[in-house]
């Protein structure tokens, strides 16, 4: 049997932004089914990926026990695109799962998934069957340049940048794996 290799990887998780759909509490710190968002979605990495960068713009401290935390001080919370930039550069590996703190169903081999549709591009992209999920990627380190390029321009959307970038889409066919808890509403409060 043929086994597969495959680079080590980091996992960079967004934590920060303004809340405003969460009444101001911090997102990541939310507990959903007793425990913060965060630790769902480390837990869900912690065979997939080798270490954990978290970009957060506040409770840096509470952050740290999840990974290593480091803060997103781009001025006036200019979005995920910024805090990507801010601490790609202190993930270890050269592949980075990028996700956002409030996915906590991801597949357990989403990163394998994403790295074998890479396909020679330096960006995979999680799709849903339905969506295309624009804080489920996998990147190389060397769009750091492209990524720092468009945040100076005075771009925050990772969607749009995905779009100017050779990349691949990996499939999967549980779309609830993808759910994001974006409100108190979500959790069930």
């Amino acid at each position: 049997m043929k086994t597969i290799t495959h680079p080590q990887f980091s996992a960079l998780i967004l934590a920060g932004g303004r809340a405003t759909r969460m009444e101001g509490l911090d997102k990541g710190l939310v507990l959903w089914h007793g425990k913060p968002l965060i630790a769902h979605v480390v837990e869900n990495l912690k065979t997939q990926v080798d270490d954990v960068v978290i970009s957060c713009n506040r409770s840096f401290d509470d952050y740290q026990q999840y990974g290593l935390a480091i803060a997103d001080t781009t001025p006036n919370f200019a979005g995920p695109l910024a805090g990507i930039a801010a601490a790609l550069p202190h993930c270890h590996h050269d592949w980075v799962f990028v996700v956002a703190c409030d996915m906590p169903n991801l597949p357990s081999d989403v990163v394998l998934q994403l790295w074998q549709a890479t396909n020679n591009t330096p960006l995979a992209v999680a799709h849903d069957g339905e969506h295309l999920q624009s804080l489920c990627v996998l990147l190389h380190k060397s769009l750091l340049s492209s990524l720092e390029e468009h945040v100076k321009q005075g771009h925050a959307a990772v969607y749009k940048w995905i779009n100017r970038q050779a990349h691949s889409v990996a499939y999967f066919e549980d779309k609830h794996a993808f759910m994001n808890i974006n409100s108190l509403a979500d959790l069930g409060l």
